[in-house]
């Protein structure tokens, strides 16, 4: 018994960013965040930064990903939060609610973008 050795499991981290380049599961993901009664501060740049780093990093050079990411911390500066948040606050007092979802014109999940009502509806 000494030496058996214990089964390791993929951390949960992985397993989202793992799950997260599935973009109708990151729409979806997205849209939770944004949808959140109570917002975190920093939960939404979490989210998004999961996002990025699942669907962005493999696509774009280090530059370009660089880029991309000082755009998000502009975006999402404590102030510019506050504004996403309240957009998505304002909408729902009228009935609407702020969602993220699958580019159309992307041909490899154009066919899946109904399941994101379905998902986003549960």
């Amino acid at each position: 018994m000494k030496n058996a050795k214990m089964p390791t499991s993929d951390s949960y981290q992985d397993y989202l960013i793992e799950a997260l380049k599935d973009k109708i599961h990151a729409a979806a993901y997205l849209t939770a965040h944004l949808e959140d009664d109570d917002p975190q501060p920093g939960l939404l740049e979490l989210a998004l930064s999961n996002v990025f780093e699942a669907l962005g990093e493999p696509n774009m050079s280090a530059d370009d990903a660089k880029l991309h990411l000082e755009k998000l911390d502009a975006l999402l500066s404590p102030e510019g939060s506050a504004t996403i948040y309240g957009l998505a606050s304002w909408l729902k007092a009228l009935g609407l609610k702020l969602t993220v979802a699958v580019d159309a014109g992307d041909e490899e999940n154009s066919a899946n973008v109904a399941e994101l009502a379905e998902v986003g509806n549960v």
